[in-house]
């Protein structure tokens, strides 16, 4: 694709409702956190409620995780979904929002929300694990973006 294409791209704002559509498909995403030097960028699954809340899980291992404790630093953070079909057909939607731990006694809408994430099994060899901890990710603000020319023209 040159640089003409790309100024003569037909790429255009997704709507909310394209934006849901999206969130609910797709099981995973990049979690951007703050640090004092660069984003950490963390593949995560997670959940959507369908209305303005993500879901997602850190497994915990060892005595320290760095994403638990950023979490708990940072409030807020960026998260970023994206399906790429083609170079003509994507999707993408940037969300920025506050993350808050969910306490045990409240994992009802978590639970629900997270049917549609991937929920690899890579982890599931590695020890020590020392916990599970659900978060809620409360969106602020969201754009999406799409090119959906299938056909490249």
């Amino acid at each position: 694709m040159g640089i003409d294409a790309i100024a003569e791209s037909t790429a255009a704002s997704m709507s909310e409702g394209q934006m849901g559509e999206l969130l609910k498909a797709e099981g995973v995403g990049t979690l951007g956190l703050p640090t004092d030097d660069l984003p950490y960028l963390l593949p995560i699954s997670f959940g959507f409620d369908g209305d303005a809340t993500l879901y997602f899980v850190f497994l915990l291992f060892g005595s320290e995780s760095r994403k638990e404790t950023l979490v708990t630093e940072a409030g807020r953070a960026q998260f970023l979904v994206y399906r790429a079909e083609s170079m003509y057909d994507w999707q993408s939607v940037s969300l920025t929002g506050r993350i808050t731990a969910v306490e045990e006694g409240e994992w009802d809408e978590l639970r629900s929300a997270m049917e549609n994430a991937w929920h690899p099994n890579v982890f599931s060899s590695a020890h020590p694990m020392r916990g599970v901890r659900g978060y809620s990710f409360e969106i602020d603000e969201w754009t999406g973006l799409q090119q959906r020319d299938v056909g490249g023209k």
